[in-house]
């Protein structure tokens, strides 16, 4: 009788199936949405070339990340030469000319920071949502927004560092040794709290401020700057752009995501009937 009550019993995905499920669905991510960023900063750079220092936004669907141009020839994937009349045709004479692996040209190191904050936010996402609401009730319509901005918290904790350091590397050509040397110093001389510097402005998702810290402006003075120069509107300058891209990349990490986890799911159900 209380079996009946209860209804049937819900079998759960473990947090490692989670973790493999949101990793397959940020790799898939990123090899589908790359080449739409490559081609876009490919053509960027055919009409304003970019030089030694100049900065530039490298997307792989899953993160944003300010790149600085290495150097001044042609040797970098951004200063190929090649005379692209538009997306298609860039498309095609990057693949006929430099092989169809040049479409994913700089995204293995950006992934060192994507793939573990993807992974990060969506199984803090799924457990905090899953202890919440059996402690508030199924019915809590508060708990996907708290659980998304507490695992979204995680997620930049984690990697605030990292991009930190994947910065500085990319713009002194450290090695290893250099490195190790670089964090000691800078935690010797500032404290560990050093290394989540600009984690406030990711967090807000504003500008990349943990690579502008030399300008030693907060967030709120960067946006009143744009505003002052630029007008209210000048906040939302890329926006149209930047929805195209991250359109299909939401529809795709998040159907991946969930596919993963249905996988799972049966397979945990069937091992449960089995036993």
């Amino acid at each position: 009788m209380d079996s009946e009550a209860e209804g049937p019993q819900i079998i759960k995905v473990t947090p490692l199936q989670q973790m493999l499920a949101s990793c397959t669905g940020a790799i898939l991510t990123s090899l589908m949405v790359t080449p739409l960023d490559v081609v876009k900063i490919r053509l960027q750079a055919q009409s304003n070339p970019f030089h030694k220092g100049k900065c530039f936004v490298y997307s792989n669907g899953l993160m944003d990340h300010l790149c600085i141009c290495e150097e001044e020839g042609n040797k970098a994937w951004y200063k190929k030469p090649g005379y692209f009349r538009g997306t298609l045709d860039a498309f095609l004479k990057i693949i006929r000319n430099e092989g169809i692996k040049s479409l994913w040209s700089g995204l293995p190191p950006t992934l060192v920071m994507a793939v573990p904050a993807t992974v990060i936010y969506f199984t803090c996402y799924d457990q905090l949502t899953a202890v919440l609401r059996s402690k508030l009730g199924e019915n809590e319509s508060h708990i996907p927004i708290v659980a998304g901005i507490v695992a979204r918290f995680g997620a930049v904790t984690v990697i605030s560092p990292l991009e930190l350091i994947r910065t500085k590397m990319q713009s002194k050509n450290f090695s290893y040794k250099e490195l190790h040397q670089f964090v000691s110093k800078k935690v010797s001389e500032d404290g560990w709290i050093s290394l989540w510097r600009g984690w406030a402005p990711t967090v807000l998702r504003d500008v990349p401020f943990s690579v502008s810290m030399p300008l030693h402006m907060s967030t709120w003075a960067i946006m009143k700057n744009i505003v002052a120069k630029n007008g209210f509107s000048g906040l939302f300058t890329g926006l149209i752009p930047h929805l195209i891209k991250i359109a299909p990349a939401c529809a795709i990490m998040i159907s991946t995501y969930e596919f993963g986890k249905a996988f799972f799911q049966k397979q945990n159900t069937r091992r449960q009937q089995y036993q």
